[in-house]
């Protein structure tokens, strides 16, 4: 470990033991690092990443609204391609003009990074001003949870149309991204593999009566084995509209009593 390495920091609760060295003129980062994110480690070998706008989504806003600002960590770079990593500790045109990641003095092109508090997880925001201010967006990176923290009871799967997410919403009224795989994400509206994996999470959910909501790392269940019923809703185009699906809801989906 190089010895320009800062000293221990936290990220919320958790403590980091050694902090990413990164060296500008050198183009290497170089880090040991342990942590021990609220809800399980999180890990791009592991979870799945996600990226999303800033849209006219309620869910994306309110989860958007608990973050918490902090110093990049290891696992914030590694939700960036390695090139990106030195606009993660350049600063936001609105706070330096003469940043590296200023344009002109206007534009921006930086990243900013923030946990969040409630599942320990690192977010990524990129920054895109063109100069002037004519166009200006931003792009959050992050992964989802394996699993919902082991004292939270499923209230309701959110499908998020404007978004194109999935969610959680807890018996305590907490918004997590739903927990999916690596290389299986979520899908809905058209006969693919997306939306066979979205069947497999409804039919564990409910067998389970909102108790299983993990990732299914065994892949114990075939495609054979998925409920016709739930099947058939996944793969429609009507049900890729935003909707909050309660227990109930999943379990009438399953029946077939329940239309897209």
């Amino acid at each position: 470990m190089d010895s320009r390495t800062r000293g221990a920091r936290t990220m919320g609760r958790h403590k980091v033991d050694l902090q990413l060295a990164y060296e500008p003129r050198e183009e290497w980062a170089h880090f040991v690092l342990h942590i021990e994110p609220e809800g399980g480690h999180v890990a791009s070998a592991f979870n799945r990443a996600l990226s999303f706008e800033e849209r006219d989504s309620p869910y994306v806003h309110e989860w958007l609204g608990r973050l918490r600002s902090c110093e990049p960590t290891a696992l914030h770079c590694a939700l960036v391609e390695k090139a990106k990593i030195p606009r993660l500790f350049h600063p936001c045109v609105y706070d330096d003009k003469d940043s590296p990641a200023a344009v002109q003095r206007s534009g921006c092109t930086c990243r900013q990074t923030w946990y969040d508090p409630e599942f320990g997880l690192p977010v990524v925001g990129e920054h895109y001003r063109t100069v002037g201010g004519a166009i200006e967006t931003w792009t959050y990176l992050t992964y989802t949870p394996l699993a919902l923290r082991a004292n939270d009871t499923f209230e309701a799967l959110i499908v998020d149309a404007q978004a194109g997410q999935y969610w959680i919403r807890t018996g305590d009224g907490i918004l997590a991204l739903a927990p999916q795989d690596r290389l299986r994400g979520f899908n809905i509206g058209y006969g693919g593999g997306g939306p066979t994996e979205l069947a497999r999470y409804i039919q564990r959910i409910v067998a389970s009566r909102g108790r299983d909501t993990g990732v299914d790392v065994t892949r114990r269940h075939r495609d054979a084995d998925l409920p016709r019923h739930i099947h058939d809703w996944v793969s429609n185009k009507a049900a890729a509209v935003t909707a909050e699906l309660t227990l109930e809801d999943l379990a009438a989906i399953q029946r077939g009593h329940r239309r897209a």
